[in-house]
């Protein structure tokens, strides 16, 4: 009879653990994944998946934006409307170059910390009209280190194929507001230049957002809302405006190792709050304050590429064009163009 108890709590013993096992298994099929091509959203998309605990992971990033001709409003002008609304110089064109290293960790299933750094190069072509009536051309650049941001995502769920994950970043004000360039109505001596060519904001800003992601056999679709928001003013007296996007997008697994995507965001930035005494805001468009804030909507393609076994396995490749269709900007800026992102991830 105790020989009998003894083979029944083994049996028994055996069985939950069967049971545990194909609950374990049940729940590993039903969670949300990202080891397939798709399991990451395009690849412009930042703070948009986490790790499991002991992951780690590096990324690189490079991104252009070009930026070129003039609106007000959500019409194009022109450059000699620019001058006539009182202002000596006009911009012409802005491309922007941005390299971006990031590392991932998880020191648990829940919390992923990660940390940003970038580095920009901003070129800007402008226009100064001459009392005359003659226009000239000239160019000013910068480049260096912005802000670096540091933060953690939190997973909140994971079940169903459907995920949701908070996003808490802080910007760390290293980026220099020192940037300057001799122009021709400086007679050769280095002056500052104005919002847009500076390499960080001054300010300790915030990031936060939530994530929710879903996935389904052959694809998956993803939605982000995420705010930056800026505090108190720097050495200069202002401080730049808060961002709003809202990101959605979908994407097809049309192989273990490629997805392609397709994603639509809108983007709200509010204006510069205070001024720095330093510009002119009548001398160019980029020095008045009252020509900053816009709202944005963005289209974009994409593709991820994913070694899902071998040598290479858990590295990625990621590229995303990027094109708007709508803009309005407060005041006359430069019109928002196309822009390109490629990067690569790898996971350990």
């Amino acid at each position: 009879m105790k020989f009998a108890r003894t083979i029944f709590a083994g049996l028994l013993v055996l069985l939950c653990q069967q049971i545990n096992a194909q609950d374990h298994s049940k729940q590993h099929t039903e969670s949300w994944t990202s080891a397939r091509p798709d399991g990451h959203a395009p690849i412009s998309v930042m703070g948009d998946h986490y790790h499991h605990k002991g992951e780690f992971m590096v990324s690189y990033r490079f991104m252009f934006m070009n930026m070129e001709g003039l609106y007000r409003g959500d019409a194009a002008i022109s450059n000699l409307q620019g001058h006539q609304a009182g202002y000596m110089v006009t911009p012409l064109k802005m491309p922007m170059n941005m390299h971006m290293l990031g590392v991932m960790y998880a020191p648990t299933d829940k919390i992923t910390l990660m940390a940003m750094f970038n580095y920009l190069q901003n070129d800007m072509d402008l226009q100064m009209r001459m009392p005359t009536g003659m226009t000239r051309t000239f160019s000013t650049a910068s480049s260096g280190l912005s802000d670096v941001k540091l933060g953690f995502l939190y997973k909140l769920l994971n079940r169903n194929k459907q995920s949701l994950h908070a996003l808490v970043n802080l910007s760390i004000p290293t980026g220099s507001l020192e940037a300057k360039a001799a122009t021709p109505m400086s007679g050769g001596k280095q002056l500052q230049l104005p919002y847009p060519m500076q390499l960080g904001s001054g300010t300790y800003d915030a990031d936060l957002g939530l994530t929710y992601l879903g996935q389904a056999t052959h694809y998956s679709w993803g939605t982000q809302l995420k705010g930056t928001y800026r505090f108190g003013t720097n050495t200069y007296g202002y401080r730049m405006g808060n961002a709003y996007q809202l990101n959605s997008w979908f994407a097809v697994k049309t192989t273990p190792w490629l997805s392609v995507s397709a994603r639509v965001e809108g983007q709200v930035t509010t204006g510069i709050i205070g001024r720095n005494a330093n510009l002119n805001p009548m001398m160019v468009t980029t020095a008045d304050v009252a020509n900053s804030g816009r709202k944005l909507v963005n289209t974009a393609l994409g593709f991820n590429l994913y070694a899902f076994k071998g040598n290479l396995k858990n590295l990625r490749l990621g590229a995303e064009y990027v094109y708007p269709v709508y803009q309005f900007v407060t005041g006359v800026q430069l019109k928002q163009k196309e822009s390109f992102v490629i990067g690569l991830q790898y996971s350990l």
